[in-house]
Parts: C-alpha cells; structure tokens; sequence
C-alpha cells in the first residue's frame, strides 16, 4: 500500500459540526512560528475525530475508511467514546452534510457480536473498501465481540474493534467486571481478542493512540493484511485530555494499489496454460474483492477454460455465462465437481482452497493435475504446491489474458462441459418444481419460489444451516454481489445483523436474509434495530425443527441424528418425541418486524412478491417439508473428511467407520 496522503481538511459550515468543535478549540499559537498547532481533547474525542478523516482510494475513487460506529454503552465507554461520539455530532441522523466536516456516525445495536456481523456484511458488500467500527463497555460487552472478531478475520473482511478496557492506573484493583490474572497484572478479558484480530494494541498512554491508530488504520485498508483490529481503550484512558498535534486530524487517504504479477511467474504460468489440455479455473471471494468480473469474463470468453466458485467466489460470471460450471467442492455441482477430478490444471484466482473446495483433499483426482495460483496475498498463493501469481486478481487477469491472446481450449472440452452444465440446469429446475400450489414447500421449493421472484438487483444472504449446501449447488447468480454466503466461519446468527450492513452499503437493493429456525434462535436481536433504522430488510424464516445441516451430517457419521431436533423427550430420554410448540413468527412480529406468513407453495410465492415491494423490515415465516432431497454430484457426493469413532458398538458407528475409511484413502497432498 502506497503512503498516505494528507490533503487539507474540509471547512466547517455546519452549525451541528461547528459548536462540536467549539468545545474543543485549538490552542493558542504557540511563541515558535513552526512549532505545531494542537487541540485539546480526550483520548476518545481524539480517536473519534481522527477515524472521521480515513479514507481509502482505489482507481482514483475515494471511501470513508470508517464509516460508522456501532455500539453499546457500559461503564466501559459510556463516559468515553460515547461521549466523543455525542459531542462530535454523531448523535445526528446518518449521513454526512455537503457542506460541513465529516462526522462517525452512531449506529445502536443489542447485541456486541451481532454488531460486528453488521459491521462485516457492510465491509464486504462495500468491497472491503470501506468498513465500520464497534465500541463495548469492559467484561462481557468485549468478550461478546470474540465470535465476530474471529468471522472477519477468517473472512479477510475488515472491522474496526474498540472494546472498553480496565483502568491502566489501577486506581482500584480490581475494577467491576475485571479480570484478575495472579501471575500478570497487564492482562484483561480483551487479550481473548488477540488471536483473532490482525492487528491488537491497547492504548495505555494518550499519546500511544497516534501510532496505534495509525497501525490500525494501516491493517484495515491492507487487502492482504485485513481483518478484524483492535484497540483496547482504558476507561480512564478514554477520558484523558491530551493536547494533540493539528495533522493527526487531516483527510489521510490509504491507497489500495493493484499490483500486477511478476514477469517471470506469469510467463511460467502462461506457459502451463497453454500445455493444459483440461484446465479449471476456481474462482474465489478474491474475485468480487478485486472488482475483477469483467476481467474474469474477458479471459474466459476468449480462452474457453470453464470457471467453478466457491462459496464466496459464486456469481464472478453470472450463472447464464457458457463458462459458468457452478460451485465447486462438497457442496458442489456435479458439472464443475467433474471437471475438477479429470483437470490437469488448476487455476485458483482469489481462493483460499478451503476444505470444503478441495473435498479435503480428494477433489483434484488427476495424477498429473498442477496449480497456478492468483492471490494478492504470498500466503493463499503458496497453497497446494501451486506456481504463485502474487498480485492484485483483476490486474493478474488482465495479465493473464494479455499473454495468452490466441489461446482457446479444445472444442471437444467446451462442448462437454456445455453439456454436462446444460444437464445440472434441467435437474436444478427439476429440484425448484411445485407442481402442486396447495402443498407445503419443501426447502429447495423454497430457493425455486425466490429463484422465480429476483432479478440482478437482489442480494441474497446466508451462513449457517443446511441452506448453503442448497444455495452452493442451485442458487442462480445473476449478478456480482448478489450471493452473500459467509462461509469461511459459517456462524449461525450472521444473516440477520449482515443483511442490516448490507442494506446500508446497499439501500437501492433488495436485501433477503435467509435463515432456518436454528440460526433464528442463535440471534434475532436486530430485527429491533432493523425497525428502529427503517432498514428493509426481508427476512425468509424455514422452520425445519432442528439442526437440519447436522442432523444430516451425524446420520452419515454413524451419529444417528442425535440431539439435533427440536423435539420433546421420548420415554427412552432422546429428544425424538413431538416438535416443540415454538411460533418464531410471533417472536419477529413481538420484535417489530411484520410477518406474512406462508403453509403453500401459492401462499409463499404471494408472500415473498409482497415482501420484495416492502417499505418495513418484513418476514416471509414458512414451514417446510423435510423430506427434501438436492441433486448429487454423481459418481460419488465430494467428500467432507469429519472423522467418525474408530471404535464403536453401534452398528450405524461401524458402518459410517467403514465408508469413512474407504473415502480418506483417496486423500492426497499436492506437493
């Protein structure tokens, strides 16, 4: 990332902005004509101040850096950075004046990690060129922020974390809600976020924060470094004056380049294109994070060489395109699944080869089979033995296509994968079918009544479940970003707050959060600060009474689905006895949210049209058939390696052990 640049900072017309800065003038001019102007402030009116003027710039279009703040008071920061954000006017309505400086705006949410899932879907709808902070008291209110913490950074999705923390004076030891460590004084309950936050500091001293702040803000705008960051702000600390130098105030714009491949590596790549005789490209969330769609589609339709997606890679070529294949891995089409067995080479753009990509390691069957990956980051690049292309993904494609100008796949290659494309397209449909309006839907009828419903504005989110599974295989892309599956760390209780941060970065766009019962149940908390907002998001509720996804998962593990439904107890003490006579949908409309609720195929499709044209969050409640069946990817499902007990008595343990066994002897390691 180029340095920063500090142009002068905007005037202050605003009378909101203007008394906000009167109670924080600038100090006198000092005796010495070049010794530096500086203000008097807090710690924390500092810190909200300076994130007001960090901006991000790609191809000469420029971001607020931080665009909000989220948060939740306690005695941690109510008296801190709640105040700051008071006094600086982000207490006024969302948006930024034309006219004045700008402000953080705050943004009240109900629950810290739900916070941070806002925070992400934001980050990510906005091409994590633009993110958002959340500020908690001490004690809980921090450590709720783990579980996000750790989604960001998994995701490589940017968040801005500034817990509350204990005295650093000590003034009282120890302090409501503090941890005490008998062998280390300097630990807190916010040292939890250290693992999973890619940047941490906490900011004992004033003067501490300005390269704190700085590193920060470094890290956030980092394509190949960000995550979740964190800087741990004493309570006392917070409400410190300190006399800080005029330029920590500036606009600072960090520049995110597009660094382009090494010569010699491309050419090598170049190279091993052309020697392929059934090359596969895996598009990865690294394609939408790099804007490189159009770059991706110029390569394809000029080489013929098929594309599959991950999870966060799906919708890089709309789901129509000839060379669109489908997802790829255990949840996979039987399209791009084949292609990737018999693909002798493997050209990764963005991906991080999750083990749900490689089907653990099984996938890429061919014995010669060899990778090209395209990566910013050194570390994904490297993965599976691959010849790394380490630049910016729509720069490296660009290269790519630049030096491969004449080359195109065998015909008798594209034919067979139109066909094999054109075959998952009929048994997709097949899958959507209702014939009967009168019945209940089953939960792929579900994704065929919404499939039928949207159009390329739509935005469709999802985490946790048995959904992605579905959503992997059927769902139809019909344009970029439109598919929003947080599948890195696949956390029940993401959609909800995410679709509120995607409606935000979004708010022209039909936001569907898509959740079942279980996901529902793990975090429902924002439906209230959806409707307080106004922010339309349209919630499809599938009850399925229980833990679909991994019910599944431990029938196949020899686990017999125990403890995954939703049930009462049997005589025999396991929960297999009646559903449980739960109403979500009476819980969301108890939260504000109105609720049209679906039992058939026609009453759902009636539903969801209505629910699309809503001006209020809204909810589509439907209850669904469990029978349900998706489309394989023959000659055999890809792999999940989920190691089942080596030694068992039951006879489902036993004869899981025995397929499981069967599956692992085809693991490779590609070297």
């Amino acid at each position: 990332m180029t340095a920063p640049t500090n142009p002068p900072m905007k005037p202050t017309n605003s009378p909101t902005e203007r008394s906000s800065h009167a109670a924080a003038p600038l100090t006198d001019t000092p005796a010495h004509p070049s010794a530096p102007r500086t203000r008097r402030l807090t710690v924390a009116q500092a810190l909200v101040e300076f994130l007001a003027h960090q901006y991000t710039e790609r191809d000469g279009r420029r971001h607020r850096l931080i665009a909000a703040c989220w948060g939740i008071f306690g005695h941690g920061n109510v008296a801190g950075i709640g105040q700051a954000l008071l006094e600086s006017g982000s207490a006024a309505p969302l948006g930024e004046a034309a006219d004045g400086p700008p402000r953080l705006p705050y943004l009240q949410g109900r629950n810290e990690q739900a916070m941070v899932h806002a925070a992400v879907g934001y980050a990510r709808q906005c091409d994590r060129l633009s993110a958002q902070a959340v500020t908690t008291s001490i004690g809980p209110g921090a450590t709720n922020l783990v579980t996000g913490a750790a989604l960001a950074t998994v995701n490589r999705l940017p968040v801005l974390l500034l817990p509350g923390d204990v005295f650093a004076t000590r003034p009282a030891d120890p302090v409501l809600q503090q941890l005490e460590v008998p062998t280390a004084g300097d630990v807190s309950v916010n040292d939890a976020l250290r693992p999973v936050s890619r940047y941490f500091d906490r900011v004992t001293r004033p003067e501490a924060l300005i390269p704190a702040a700085l590193q920060a803000m470094r890290v956030l705008a980092d394509p190949v470094e960000t995550g979740a960051v964190t800087l741990a702000l004493p309570q006392d600390v917070q409400a410190e004056a300190y006399d800080w130098p005029e330029e920590f105030f500036a606009d600072r714009v960090w520049r995110v380049p597009r660094p382009a491949p090494d010569a010699d590596a491309l050419a090598e790549a170049v190279r091993a294109v052309r020697a392929a005789r059934r090359p596969l490209i895996v598009a990865g969330g690294g394609v939408h994070h790099s804007e490189a769609e159009e770059a991706l589609r110029e390569l394809v339709e000029a080489t013929g060489i098929p594309v599959a997606s991950t999870q966060a890679g799906k919708g890089s070529l709309a789901f129509d395109h000839p060379a669109d294949v489908g997802g790829i891995g255990h949840t996979g089409t039987a399209t791009a699944d084949g292609l990737a067995r018999r693909a002798d080479l493997v050209i990764g753009v963005g991906t991080r080869y999750t083990d749900f990509t490689t089907a653990s390691a099984t996938l890429f069957a061919e014995p010669g089979v060899r990778f090209v990956n395209l990566n910013i980051a050194s570390f994904d690049s490297h993965k599976l033995g691959a010849l790394a292309l380490v630049a910016d993904a729509r720069a490296g494609l660009a290269a790519l296509g630049g030096a491969l100008v004449g080359h195109r796949v065998d015909t008798a290659y594209e034919a067979e994968y139109a066909a094999a494309k054109a075959e998952w397209e009929r048994r997709v449909d097949a899958a959507y079918a209702a014939d009967d309006p009168a019945a209940r839907p089953s939960q792929t009828q579900v994704l065929g009544a919404l499939d039928g419903l949207v159009d390329g504005t739509d935005i469709v989110l999802n985490a946790a479940g048995s959904l992605p599974g579905d959503l992997h295989k059927l769902w139809r892309a019909r344009s970029r970003r439109q598919y929003h599956l947080e599948y890195g760390y696949s956390c029940m209780g993401y959609e909800i707050p995410a679709a509120i941060g995607v409606k935000m970065a979004a708010p022209d766009r039909p936001v569907w959060a898509l959740v079942g019962d279980g996901t529902y149940l793990m975090n429902p908390t924002e439906i209230v600060t959806a409707v307080q907002e106004g922010i339309n998001i349209t919630l499809v509720l599938v009850q399925n009474h229980g833990y679909a996804s991994i019910g599944g998962l431990s029938q196949e593990t020899g686990g017999e689905r125990f403890g995954t439904d939703y049930r009462f107890r049997a005589a025999d003490g396991t929960y297999t006895g009646e559903p449980l006579p739960v109403d979500l949908a009476a819980n969301a409309a108890s939260l504000g949210m109105r609720v049209l609720r679906a039992s058939t195929v026609a009453e759902l499709r009636t539903a969801l049209a209505e629910a699309r044209g809503a001006k209020t969050p809204t909810c589509v409640y439907v209850e669904t058939e469990t029978s349900d069946t998706v489309p394989g990817a023959p000659p055999a499902a890809a792999w999940w390696d989920v190691p089942v007990a080596e030694t068992a008595t039951r006879p489902a343990a036993v004869a899981a052990r025995k397929a499981y066994d069967e599956r692992a002897a085809a693991r490779r390691r590609h070297l």
